[in-house]
């Protein structure tokens, strides 16, 4: 705990287009030192902070969180948090503040719904390759025929509040929406069915990922569940790429069982990702897989209301802590 008049320090490690207001409302409390940092670099900035704040390009893991004697906090204005060690920070007593179950201010968020339907849609009309062919000088329709929505089924694997937001939007497609998850959703949307989940892997043309990612549901989309999918159908996550086993999506990709996917996650996306996965070479040589850095919830809009947000549960946090005396 900072003693009274110590100024706390604050290592914001990915600044670039971070919110003004959200960088104001820090200065007030703390000395702020910004990245963007190496790995190698932060690791040698570490003991010398009382507060990380992170997006999505480093793994906090235990090497990080034991080479800081001073860090309390960290804060990441992300609901996932499988790239910060949550053992090793509970066992170095450190706060990890995030946006997981902020479901009011949540609810105000749309970009990643937003980029589902983008990735859904750019998938089933073959447009990233279209616009590649057109801007080529080629002018060859026929070579990118697509498929409506209209009348297909969407299956959404997680109802919560992006889930219910995708299924809103289908109904205006004139989609039949089922879903499942693993608590019974009172207030669904009214044309959304709750069903098990091998029903939605056997019934639905598109499946959409929207769960939390968990140690328990590490891997929860395997060879098993994407045989049980309708042949020919498509799968999209904007969720996390650990639900996902992904040698068994490339072998269902490559043997013609999985229509397509779009994926705005990759497995270990911190961990050397770009080594580890066949995906990426397959996107290189085919037409039935999209792949988007993990854009989901970058945008202008979504990240200066989240910063915004978060710098203000930091500042209510350390207050309640007695950290810091406001102004």
């Amino acid at each position: 705990m900072a003693s009274e008049g110590k100024t706390l320090s604050i290592l914001n490690v990915e600044p670039d287009g971070y919110s003004p207001r959200a960088r104001a409302l820090l200065d007030r409390f703390a000395q702020v030192k910004e990245g963007p940092l190496s790995r190698s670099e932060l690791l040698l900035q570490m003991n010398d902070i009382d507060i990380l704040i992170v997006r999505l390009a480093h793994r906090i893991d235990e090497e990080l969180i034991h080479a800081a004697s001073r860090l309390t906090t960290i804060v990441t204005a992300t609901t996932g948090l499988n790239h910060i060690d949550m053992q090793a920070a509970e066992q170095n007593n450190i706060a990890v503040l995030s946006l997981r179950g902020e479901r009011e201010f949540l609810d105000t968020i749309y970009a990643t719904v937003e980029h589902t339907w983008a990735l859904l849609l750019a998938l089933i009309r073959h447009m990233p390759f279209a616009h590649e062919h057109a801007v080529r000088g080629g002018w060859e329709r026929d070579l990118y025929k697509g498929t409506e929505l209209h009348g297909r089924t969407l299956g959404l694997i997680g109802l919560g509040r992006i889930g219910s937001k995708v299924a809103n939007i289908a109904t205006s497609f004139g989609m039949k929406v089922i879903g499942y998850d693993t608590e019974s959703i009172d207030n669904l949307p009214k044309a959304v069915q709750q069903v098990p989940l091998d029903n939605v892997l056997a019934e639905a043309d598109i499946v959409s990922l929207h769960v939390s990612y968990s140690q328990e549901n590490h891997g929860m989309i395997g060879k098993e569940q994407l045989m049980g999918m309708k042949k020919g159908a498509l799968l999209i996550n904007t969720s996390r790429g650990e639900l996902i086993h992904e040698a068994a999506l490339l072998q269902s990709l490559e043997q013609g069982h999985l229509g397509g996917a779009a994926l705005d996650v990759l497995c270990g996306e911190n961990n050397h990702w770009l080594d580890s996965t066949g995906l990426l070479e397959y996107a290189r040589k085919n037409r039935n897989l999209i792949i988007t850095p993990h854009i989901g919830g970058c945008t202008y809009d979504s990240m200066e209301k989240t910063e915004i947000f978060m710098a203000e549960k930091l500042l209510r946090h350390l207050t309640q802590r007695d950290e810091i005396i406001c102004d």
